[in-house]
């Protein structure tokens, strides 16, 4: 069936009822001035004047302000800032026609308070005429829109958050029938909206009720619509209806808006980031605007999970280009169609280069000039890298001083390495290539008046061959989960947050800084692998087997964020801290043994590899006091 247009209503009729209004905002005025008594018939010829004026002068001022290009069905708080304005403007133009008009002596006296009441008639009868329209298409659409529909199909909808998510939800929800989804309540912890309506639902209680006011309303879904809200406000409600088995969305949370992957009004399954999920950091916007904002940026790797986010975050800045950079095609234009699409109108440079390729990068340097410098680029998986030490040499290490030498010898004003908690006392060959990097970006300083630092934090949730998909797969297969030690703990945080705080702490280097940001509690990989389980509506052990493989070589039981010797300083954000070491290696010493590790790298002898790369890495607590920073005020 061919589904009916949304009503408009013409503009000419809208012109036509503004003019009658006009009239009768100007006779209205004369007539609360002086009440319809003899000085009303005095000065009524001064009215037709002004009346006349007003005929000419308001439809003009009202169609500049575009007033006869909306569609009123869809008003909101924009359109009455906009009538007033349009009012307000074609208000002082008339007052100064009639007291010029007034000066010619046209017409005996000018009563000037009119002006002042004709403001305020032409506000309330503009405003109302356009209101009342659109209280009229918005009827005339619910008829529309529940003519037809088998309302035994709705459910019945309890929305946690009653805040402006939670209100935009419902609003939604009102005006899209079709989805069979009606809202029967709220659900919040702050005791001023307890009683109170939103749209017509009620605010029926708190989180805490959520299991009771399912039975009482005989709720079907709950949708959590807090984008801020913590794990522990998601895992309170997947507990609340897992038993009961009652479905349950969430909003996306605030990272995932801040990287512009999905907009406000949408709906999706919760997932394990969503358990996972923490209190969202405070961004200082000005520091972030002022180091990202009408810049050049290169992003490294920004084809890899870390590097497409950076680049999603960094484009709400209006850097003036965005640079692209990464050694796959297809996820290098995978980047910049998402960030088209998002942001049509930023420059945005691809780059297919190979970071182990110095006069390549000399030459992309040289030409864009980039002023920021994000590095992700890198090889990351830990049993992968057990097995090729020369290539994990050749990419994480000789990739990172070819793009830091380019950084620097071009003048960028920031560098910024992307290390993790594996660099910390590694054990692994990947870990050990970090920690070279860590120690690279520490022995610039004073160095190069380009200020590079590097930020170390634990696993992303949802990285390309990261666990969690891993686990998911697994799931998907009918199992079994392959937990390789049910001791095993990560630090786990989500890629929007991490990126964010990387970005926050591009703004706080003053160069040489090593920054580990705050990661929380450790997780344990068998609980994160029995939730994923449990969110799919399974059993554990009984819908999909758990199997148990042994810790791979290079793993460690747990993970640490400060190695033997280090200690973290608090800075202006509290989620990120500077590492103090005491010690740093000699920047000349440091660049002997790269070259060595990177020479043997290219012979492709690991075991000689190996051996060069855990000495360099020994001899990390070399000779030179590290600065330390000055204390927070």
């Amino acid at each position: 069936m061919k589904s009916k247009p949304v009503p408009n209503i013409r503009n000419r009729y809208l012109l036509l009822g503004d003019l009658i209004l006009i009239v009768l905002s100007v006779m209205g005025s004369y007539a609360l001035r002086f009440e319809l008594g003899n000085l009303f018939f005095f000065y009524l010829p001064s009215a037709y004047w002004m009346a006349g004026a007003a005929l000419i002068i308001k439809p003009l001022v009202y169609y500049f302000f575009g007033m006869y290009r909306r569609m009123w069905i869809y008003a909101s708080t924009r359109e009455v800032v906009l009538i007033v304005s349009a009012v307000a403007t074609s208000s002082v133009i008339l007052s100064a026609v009639m007291v010029a008009l007034a000066s010619l002596r046209l017409f005996v006296g000018f009563p000037r308070p009119v002006l002042v009441f004709d403001f305020f008639l032409s506000v309330v009868l503009a405003g109302g005429l356009r209101f009342v329209l659109r209280l009229l298409a918005e009827n005339r659409v619910n008829q529309v829109l529940y003519s037809g529909l088998d309302r035994r199909r709705t459910q019945k909808v309890l929305i946690v958050g009653a805040g402006d998510a939670g209100a935009l939800v419902v609003r939604e929800l009102q005006k899209n029938p079709q989805l069979y989804l009606t809202p029967v309540g709220f659900l919040d912890d702050n005791p001023s909206k307890l009683k109170q309506q939103i749209y017509g639902v009620p605010v029926i209680g708190t989180l805490s009720d959520l299991t009771k006011v399912i039975d009482q309303t005989g709720a079907d879904q709950v949708i959590i619509a807090i984008p801020s809200a913590p794990g522990r406000v998601v895992r309170l409600v997947a507990e609340a209806c897992r038993p009961k088995g009652i479905p349950f969305r969430t909003m996306p949370g605030i990272y995932e808006l801040l990287g512009g992957k999905v907009s406000v009004s949408r709906l999706r399954e919760v997932d394990i980031s969503d358990l996972l999920r923490r209190e969202p950091a405070h961004i200082e916007e000005e520091l972030v605007g002022a180091t990202l904002g009408g810049r050049v940026v290169l992003v490294t790797g920004a084809g890899g999970s870390i590097g497409r986010e950076l680049c999603r975050q960094i484009a709400r800045w209006g850097p003036s280009e965005l640079i692209v950079l990464g050694h796959g095609e297809n996820s290098i234009f995978e980047t910049l169609l998402e960030i088209e699409e998002n942001f049509p109108s930023l420059p945005i440079i691809p780059i297919i280069a190979d970071i182990r390729d110095l006069d390549r990068l000399n030459i992309i340097f040289d030409e864009l000039r980039p002023q920021v410098v994000f590095h992700t680029a890198a090889h990351k998986h830990v049993p992968l890298m057990e097995e090729h030490p020369d290539e994990a040499v050749r990419v994480n290490v000789l990739g990172t001083v070819n793009v830091v030498d380019a950084a620097c010898h071009y003048g960028a004003d920031r560098f910024v390495f992307i290390s993790t908690d594996k660099a910390v006392n590694p054990t692994s060959i990947m870990g050990a290539t970090k920690r070279l990097g860590e120690l690279l970006v520490s022995s610039l300083y004073g160095e190069s008046h380009t200020r590079c630092t590097a930020v170390r934090f634990g696993n992303v949730l949802g990285s390309r061959g990261s666990v969690v998909p891993t686990f998911e797969r697994q799931i998907d297969m009918g199992g079994p989960l392959t937990v390789t030690h049910p001791e095993m703990t990560r630090y786990f945080m989500s890629i929007g947050e991490a990126v964010s705080l990387t970005i926050q702490a591009a703004t706080l280097t003053e160069g040489g800084d090593l920054f580990v940001l705050d990661m929380g509690e450790q997780v344990r990989i068998e609980e994160l692998a029995l939730r994923l389980v449990r969110l799919r509506g399974l059993r554990p052990g009984v819908d999909i087997p758990v199997k148990y493989i042994g810790i791979r070589p290079g793993e460690k039981l747990r993970e640490e964020l400060l190695g033997e010797g280090e200690r973290q300083v608090p800075t202006a954000h509290p989620a990120i801290f500077r590492v103090c070491s005491g010690q740093k290696m000699r920047r000349l010493t440091l660049r002997r043994q790269i070259e060595e590790l990177i020479d043997l790298a290219q012979t492709q002898n690991n075991g000689l590899v190996m051996a060069k790369l855990w000495e360099t890495v020994g001899c990390a607590s070399m000779e030179v006091p590290h600065r330390v920073p000055a204390p927070l005020n």
